[in-house]
């Protein structure tokens, strides 16, 4: 990956609808090489996708909250399809300290929220924090 690379992803990071014709006006390429480049990034696993930001208040999931779990290691088979199948989970991540998982999730109420805690229990000790604010909205990791 080269410079070229690095402008390319950070350009499609910050409007991955950008056409091809302005990214290769901004990298001073031809459309057909920016298009290349962009095959190869996908080939390599470096672009793994491209999605849509949106509100999640103006779709009424008012409740965002972050949910750490303990659980044993010996459960996480268990536990990694049962947390995939929820589409409320926004982001599950296994980390270090005394909860081994940390569960972004997003719901329109706190009952629900409530209900799904109740679901995790049987994992095993929760706590949970619910967001009142986010001052750096999830952002892509810089390239350059």
């Amino acid at each position: 990956m080269d410079k070229i690379d690095a402008k390319i992803i950070t350009l499609l990071q910050e409007n991955a609808r950008t056409p091809l014709k302005s990214l290769a006006s901004n990298v001073f390429l031809s459309a057909p090489a920016v298009s290349s480049r962009i095959d190869k990034l996908e080939k390599q696993g470096i672009i793994l996708g491209y999605n849509a930001v949106v509100d999640k208040q103006k779709l009424g999931y008012h409740i965002t909250a972050f949910i750490s779990l303990e659980i044993s290691a010996r459960q996480k088979q268990e536990f990694y399809p049962f947390i995939e199948s929820f589409p409320n989970v926004l982001e599950c991540d296994c980390v270090t300290g005394s909860y081994s998982m940390l569960i972004k999730v997003a719901f329109p109420s706190t009952q629900e929220l409530d209900s799904f805690i109740g679901q995790l229990q049987r994992f095993g000790n929760t706590s949970t924090q619910i967001v009142f604010s986010t001052p750096v909205p999830h952002r892509e990791i810089g390239v350059e």
